[in-house]
């Protein structure tokens, strides 16, 4: 008898002792389960997960002719469902599943052409289980200019990078009736989007289009692939007391975080990259020297310009909103740490607040907000025109055309331009402040 309670224990020790090792879990005594399998569709890759409740041992091999990729997993006891997976959009034409033998499951890919596969596993978290995750790469990548080019532009818009924080497989901050972060941020950052499209010297790129996750190195690189002046990163905060509130807005420091408050969010926004399942996140060069003094060097100058843009921001987003910190804040946000580019991280309020979960899930509150980030970098940007762009165009005395759009008035207009209602009127010959949507104004010197 004790000789059998022993082996129980042993065996029992075993089925709970798994852990990672060499991209893979080793399995327990005990068969896995597939709970769910999730698909989520990124601009330039595919990702397929599954949610697993124990330990597995993986392979994946391609094969050609037609193209597939194929997925043998051990250690599983079930066949899970993919009938519901939604493959639109995505390089995958069909997903078949069988079983081998008693514990192995292989999955089929079927493929409309190669992919470059990258495969990975992740611990279980708070939010989810083990987690075998199979990223499908595009093979066609596209080609970007050099700074070179951008620089002899003339006459350009000054383009802003607007990242709705989280994404797919991480959904950020949760509120009220499961109010997921990663929603609501996305729903801002579409406004913001249309707000500097809507102006003519400003156009707005979206880092995250849809539900789906990109790790923070990715995002950077989706603005310097746009060739973005600046980048702005939407969050919606969370706390364990419910009573927290405000907005904040935050910059990168090298030196150390600016308060505890930051130091935390700087610490919980980097580890998302660890439930998003990033599966590098390597800055390259990292043992070059040269290269960690010249990054440092390059990035004083755009955080100089982050902190004052963000001073703007701050200003106008407390004419809509409690403000959580009075200053903008510093600390060491990955997301942030792109040396050519000033950025910002700005959390729109407190998701885990009952009362501003209330308005930050309404269009009205997500516009206002929107519209005061909007503000803030118009502003800044106003007194620090980028050489070559429209908007410095404006400022040296070189007349803009404006389309007016519906909803202006001449006393916007001038307010935009630093230039008063009767100057405007006297230089394109007005004998009323009255305009029309689609009527051409030009914009005099001030």
């Amino acid at each position: 008898m004790q000789f059998i309670r022993i082996f129980k224990s042993y065996a029992a020790i075993l089925g709970l002792l798994f852990f990672f090792s060499g991209g893979q879990m080793v399995p327990s005594a005990v068969a896995a389960e597939i709970n769910s399998v999730r698909l989520w569709r990124a601009p330039d890759n595919t990702r397929l997960v599954f949610d697993i409740d124990g330990a597995i041992e993986y392979k994946v091999f391609a094969l050609d002719s037609p193209h597939r990729l194929v997925i043998d997993i051990t250690n599983i006891s079930n066949q899970p469902s993919v009938a519901n997976l939604d493959l639109k959009n995505s390089p995958i034409t069909k997903i078949r599943t069988a079983q081998r033998g008693t514990k192995d499951l292989r999955v089929v890919l079927d493929l409309k052409s190669a992919v470059n596969p990258k495969h990975f596993t992740l611990k279980a978290n708070e939010q989810y289980s083990n987690r075998l995750v199979v990223d499908l790469y595009d093979k066609k990548r596209s080609a970007s200019r050099s700074l070179e080019e951008v620089v002899k532009q003339t006459n350009r818009k000054i383009v802003i990078a607007i990242d709705a924080g989280h994404g797919g497989e991480d959904p950020g901050a949760l509120g009220p009736q499961r109010m997921r972060e990663k929603i609501v941020v996305l729903q801002i950052s579409k406004r913001l989007k249309k707000l500097f499209d809507n102006d003519p010297n400003y156009k707005g790129v979206l880092v995250r289009k849809g539900d789906y996750y990109l790790a923070h190195r990715k995002r950077t690189q989706i603005a310097r692939d746009n060739k973005a002046d600046f980048f702005i990163s939407i969050h919606a905060d969370a706390f364990t007391d419910p009573r927290a509130n405000g907005a904040s807005v935050y910059a990168l420091s090298n030196q150390g975080a600016t308060s505890e408050a930051a130091r935390f969010l700087a610490r919980k926004q980097n580890n998302a990259d660890l439930i998003g399942g990033a599966s590098a996140l390597n800055i390259g060069a990292k043992d070059d020297m040269l290269a960690g003094v010249l990054l440092d060097l390059s990035m004083t100058a755009t955080m100089s310009t982050s902190l004052e843009a963000g001073k703007h921001v701050l200003r106008q987003m407390g004419s809509v909103a409690r403000l959580h910190k009075k200053k903008v804040e510093q600390a060491g946000f990955l997301v942030l740490k792109s040396p050519d580019i000033p950025s910002l991280l700005i959390e729109t309020g407190f998701i885990s607040n009952p009362k501003e979960a209330r308005k930050l899930s309404t269009a009205e509150y997500q516009q206002r907000m929107a519209k005061a980030i909007f503000s803030g970098i118009d502003q800044y940007y106003t007194e620090h025109p980028p050489e070559g762009t429209l908007l410095a165009k404006v400022m040296k005395g070189k007349p803009l055309k404006y389309i007016v759009a519906r909803g202006d008035t001449l006393s916007e207009i001038a307010a935009k331009y630093k230039v008063s209602m009767a100057k405007i009127m006297r230089y394109n010959k007005m004998s009323s402040s009255t305009i029309r949507v689609g009527q051409e104004i030009n914009i005099p010197n001030r």
